[in-house]
């Protein structure tokens, strides 16, 4: 009876031996078969869908630096420039967001990753975000209205959201805006309620010049008028200056100081190398024709003059 008892153990054993051999053979035969499929089909689809990725995000390269170049060609068509410039950074930044979401649903199909659940609970998803966070929604739309509106474009300088400074880069959720110390400033489009652009067309350079009350004032309109006028004939500021600088008169009379206002109108965003000169010039002409600019009557000091009723002052004797 034993015998027959350790035979059926042995042969119970070496069928359970032979099924899990059998198993371990379907699991690696299975393996070796997705693999095999993977490589016939999976892969090259896979291959398929970033090549044309990459082609894509290429082609939007390409015409994004077209731009970008055209926008460095438009040497006396500045708002030209900046409205290319604009339309580069959005379409550079929407492109690849979009072309980066459509790769990854063909990238999810391919590993056999069901999307009608994904793009359900996506919904259910975009709802609740959409409650929580309207902002990012109305950043987007006035970003739109900015683009169509023409408000400002890259390379404006603009007042916004309290914030002064140069639109160094734009999207439909945000502009960035570099001050005059090279400080970067991200602004939610949503914020941007008043646009104050200072670089629309043409800017006016100004000059308030206090001058001495001592001076003739027909004398110092003069030469005002014809230093500006010097800067205006200069060849390296003639394509720059767009009229002739106009110098109304006095402005101010402030005690022993009087203001002489310059206003001279420049192409979008040069005046400042124009006021620059015209100050160096003003300098160097006031000097040499003995003209005192003005002193602010807050530093002025009262000199008291001695009384000439008064006795002389006793003076030491030396030595004692």
């Amino acid at each position: 009876m034993l015998p027959a008892i350790i035979l059926m153990q042995a042969a119970s054993t070496a069928s359970t031996a032979v099924r899990e051999e059998r198993t371990l053979e379907g699991v690696e035969r299975g393996w070796h078969n997705e693999i095999i499929d993977f490589v016939q089909l999976d892969l090259p689809r896979l291959a398929v869908v970033l090549l044309i990725a990459f082609a894509l995000t290429q082609l939007v390269k390409f015409f994004v630096n077209r731009m970008l170049r055209l926008a460095d060609r438009q040497v006396g068509n500045t708002q030209r420039a900046s409205q290319l410039r604009t339309m580069a950074a959005v379409l550079r930044a929407t492109s690849y967001s979009i072309i980066g979401f459509i790769v990854l649903l063909h990238v999810l199909s391919v590993f056999n990753i069901n999307l009608t659940p994904l793009l359900a609970s996506a919904g259910v998803l975009g709802v609740g975000i959409g409650l929580g966070a309207q902002s990012i929604f109305k950043d987007m739309i006035n970003g739109i209205l900015i683009l169509v509106e023409d408000q400002f474009n890259v390379g404006d300088v603009v007042k916004i959201a309290s914030l002064t400074g140069t639109v160094e880069d734009m999207s439909l959720r945000r502009t960035s805006l570099r001050d005059g110390d090279g400080t970067l400033h991200i602004i939610p489009n949503s914020q941007i309620a008043t646009v104050s652009n200072q670089s629309r067309d043409f800017s006016v350079g100004a000059i308030n010049l206090n001058v001495d009350a001592s001076a003739d004032p027909d004398k110092v309109l003069r030469l005002l008028k014809a230093v500006a006028m010097e800067v205006r004939n200069d060849v390296a500021f003639k394509q720059v200056v767009i009229a002739d600088p106009d110098v109304p008169g006095l402005d101010q009379i402030k005690g022993r100081e009087v203001v002489y206002p310059i206003t001279i109108k420049c192409r979008a965003n040069q005046q400042w190398g124009v006021l620059r000169e015209i100050r160096r010039r003003i300098i160097k002409t006031f000097e040499s024709e003995g003209i005192p600019l003005g002193t602010d009557p807050a530093n002025m000091l009262v000199m008291q003059h001695a009384d000439p009723t008064a006795p002389p002052a006793q003076q030491p004797l030396i030595g004692t």
